[in-house]
């Protein structure tokens, strides 16, 4: 590792201790039990120093031997990744942590990690609040724990991965992005899939017209729609100017949509049950919709269970549309795969790259 990069991250992790000393003497006296400023400002800094100048040395000798951890490293800036429900990001003296999105629980079992945002010391076993800076101080080993079922993190310092046996909702996610099926919103991080949120009306329904394989024709439509909260000459009008001529939707009302509202897993699993041909009886009551789904082999019981308990985020939208492409459509021989490789949605070179990239069982 260069003296460079070594100098940078050494910057780094003294510009975010010096947040610390200025938040901290911020947020209280000379009676404040958190720490005291001459400590932050003398031992703390200089372990710090020391400590990251230690694990920078370590590192080098590790690659020159031809050996080091994979799955870890010291990160001079800040980077991002997605990670899944029991993956772990751990972390030692110097290593910041800023969470984006998801439940990200700390424990370590001495020494102390610093809330740079608030200036105050958390507890071990304290879940991180989202946009905050967290600093792990010296003579500390943390352990941030994903306790949802996706999280977006920053990281920046020494670090190391491990990953659980949990389901990979991100994998499935670029999966479905891979064959054309999923993509971003305009949020900047975790590629925009936004996993972490509940799907909306707008995008349920759009996920719908892919999985039956009718984007172009959506994109193509040119009318428009009764519905007074759909902008005209938006894409939106498109897709829901589509579906409605077709029938796929009657929207909220008569003349609204309500293309922001959140979607319940019912709710979602009836258009896919619409795509295969096991549309509900009376789509009005949709009680029935996840034993239909189940009767139909759709999903499995082990789905079923996780589906009727939490709530629906566009992570449980990614799940249900990507296993409902190994779903036979009714009446036919056919898996909806099949059919949207037929109608040329995507490739099966694009279909074997997204198979290869979830490793995780179904439920």
């Amino acid at each position: 590792m260069s003296k460079k990069l070594k100098t940078a991250l050494i910057i780094v992790c003294l510009l975010l201790t010096v947040t610390v000393v200025y938040a901290l003497a911020a947020a209280g006296g000379a009676s404040d039990p958190l720490a005291s400023l001459s400590y932050l400002t003398g031992t703390f800094m200089d372990a710090v120093d020391q400590q990251v100048e230690e694990k920078l040395d370590a590192a080098d000798e590790a690659l020159l031997n031809g050996g080091g951890d994979l799955s870890g490293g010291t990160a001079a800036t800040w980077a991002e990744t997605r990670l899944k429900e029991g993956d772990a990001l751990t972390g030692s003296t110097g290593t910041g942590v800023l969470l984006l999105a998801g439940s990200v629980r700390v424990t370590f079992g001495s020494g102390a990690v610093v809330d740079v945002t608030t200036g105050t010391t958390v507890s071990s076993g304290s879940t991180l609040t989202a946009n905050h800076r967290y600093l792990v101080a010296e003579d500390t080993t943390a352990v941030f724990a994903v306790t949802s079922k996706t999280a977006v993190v920053d990281y920046q310092g020494p670090y190391a991965f491990s990953e659980s046996a949990s389901t990979d909702y991100n994998a499935i996610a670029a999966a479905l992005k891979t064959m054309h099926l999923f993509q971003g919103s305009f949020t900047g991080y975790g590629e925009g899939y936004d996993l972490e949120v509940a799907p909306t009306r707008l995008q349920a329904l759009i996920m719908f017209i892919r999985v039956l394989g009718e984007e172009d024709e959506a994109l193509a439509y040119t009318g428009s729609t009764p519905f007074t909260d759909i902008a005209a000459g938006t894409q939106s009008e498109k897709y829901v100017g589509y579906a409605y001529s077709k029938g796929y939707t009657n929207g909220y009302s008569a003349t609204t949509f309500r293309p922001s509202q959140t979607v319940t897993a019912s709710q979602y699993m009836e258009f896919i049950l619409r795509a295969l041909g096991y549309s509900s009886a009376d789509n009005k009551d949709l009680s029935g919709t996840l034993s239909n789904a189940l009767a139909n082999g759709v999903i499995t019981e082990g789905e079923l269970s996780a589906l009727q308990n939490g709530t629906f985020l566009r992570a449980d939208l990614a799940y249900v549309s990507y296993y409902a492409l190994d779903a036979v459509v009714a009446g036919s021989s056919q898996t909806l795969e099949d059919v949207l490789l037929d109608k040329g949605v995507f490739t099966a070179r694009e279909a074997a790259e997204a198979a290869a990239l979830v490793t995780s069982s179904r439920k």
